[in-house]
This record gives C-alpha cells, structure tokens and sequence, in this order.
C-alpha cells in the first residue's frame, strides 16, 4: 500500500516515570492533583481530546505500572481512545524508546508529551498532528521568547556568571509538547541516537541530530510546564476559569 493510501493512524506517548525533584518531596510529580485530578490523568484528557489520537500510551515508573493502570481506570476517559501502561527506563529517552517500541502496526504518527503539561489545549495537539501529517518528520509547538536570554560561562550555584553572549530574541522560540514525529523517523532516532549522560530529553533534538528537518507550529501559554511550586498555583487558576467558562 503506498503511502497516500495508508491510513493515518495516531498514537501518543506519555513518559511518566521521573520524580519531579523540583516540586518538592512526595508524590512523583505526573501523579500530583490539579484540581484534585492528578496532572497524569488531564495529560492524558488532553492527548485523548484530540479526534485523530486513537492511542494513549502512558509509560510509568519501573515499579508503578499498575498503580498507573489503576489510576487510568478510575478516571473518565474518552471512549473512543484506547490506552495503554507500560514500564519506562531510568531515563526520559530510554521511556519514549519503551513507549514508542509498544505501538501497535498500523501507527503512522506518534506524540510525545510532557505530563507535566497538562493543559496544552486541542488546537495545539491538532496542529502538530496536521503538520505531521502534511509530511513534517518532525514538528514542535513553540512560543517567542517574552524575556531577553543571556548566554554565560556556567560558574557554582550562587556565583556570579559572566555573560558571552547576547542571543537576538527574534530568532529563538521555547519549546513546548507534543511533539509530533512520522513514526519511522522517531524510531529511527532512538535506534541511532546515543544516550549521553541523563539521555536526551527533546525528541525533536535527536532527530535533528539526524539531519532530518524540524519544524515549529504556534504553541499555546497554557501549554506551560508545571515544574515549580508557583506553577501549580498558575495550572489551578488555569483550570478554574476553564470550569467557570466551559461549566465541567
């Protein structure tokens, strides 16, 4: 079957096997509440909105598979997607690798999304899934930056870092997720990329270290990260306007 002929088929990846060190001690930070939901469940809500993902893949902790799969049973979730809970790695590259290698034939494009990011709207999971679709290996939401951004020579914490350089503010973009990836070349980049250290933790960055192309679509503010104590904060009064203005 060519490839205009073969079905589109979508899945999503969710790693979700870190701790979360900079929110504090306890819970890892994919299973903290946010609105009293954990931020794991509104993740996965968020990749399951969108019409074209017919797969949630939620890759958990080595040891918390089923304490995940438990969790995904006691939350509403769209009939129409099917899911699934496999074990990670000790790195975020090595749970997309387990993740991505749990696909079933048949998926054509795959997301990999933060669960820290649990509020990116479906307009934003839509568009990265077009742009794949319209034949982007890979492609990335992303915001300009709002602040200036120096480049220093790294010193020890608290020390003051002299600055190098002054990157021009037009030509850069923070990153956000999903990221979208044709499936061949995502697996593609897992087999050929290396891990370094703690493992890459931008999928986009390993297949451009490919040389395959990347390309931006617009990303969305509330599609920020909650990685800080204020962050959570910002993430409730996200969801509580959302509440207040859609009445769930």
């Amino acid at each position: 079957m060519s490839d205009e002929a073969r079905p589109h088929r979508t899945a999503a990846v969710i790693p979700a096997a870190g701790r979360g060190v900079r929110l504090g001690p306890g819970a890892p930070k994919a299973l903290r509440t946010l609105g009293g939901t954990p931020m794991l469940i509104h993740a996965v809500r968020a990749m399951a909105a969108s019409r074209a993902v017919s797969l949630v893949v939620v890759v958990a902790p080595p040891d918390g598979a089923t304490e995940v799969k438990n969790l995904l049973d006691e939350h509403a979730l769209p009939e129409r997607t099917d899911y699934l809970v496999v074990p990670g790695g000790d790195t975020r590259q090595e749970s997309v690798r387990l993740g991505v290698e749990a696909l079933p034939d048949g998926i054509t494009t795959v997301l990999v999304h933060d669960a820290a990011r649990p509020l990116v709207p479906v307009d934003t999971v839509d568009a990265v899934i077009e742009a794949v679709r319209d034949g982007a290996p890979a492609v990335v939401p992303a915001l300009p930056l709002a602040d200036t951004v120096k480049q220093v020579e790294p010193r020890q914490k608290g020390e003051p870092e002299p600055v190098v350089a002054t990157p021009e503010r037009a030509l850069l973009r923070a990153v956000q997720t999903p990221q979208g990836f044709d499936r061949d070349t995502l697996q593609r980049a897992h087999r050929t990329v290396l891990p370094v250290g703690e493992g890459a933790t931008d999928c986009a960055g390993m297949v451009e270290r490919l040389g395959a192309p990347v390309v931006v679509v617009p990303g969305h503010e509330e599609a920020f990260k909650v990685t800080r104590p204020l962050d959570l904060v910002l993430a409730e009064a996200v969801l509580a306007r959302r509440r207040a203005n859609d009445g769930f």
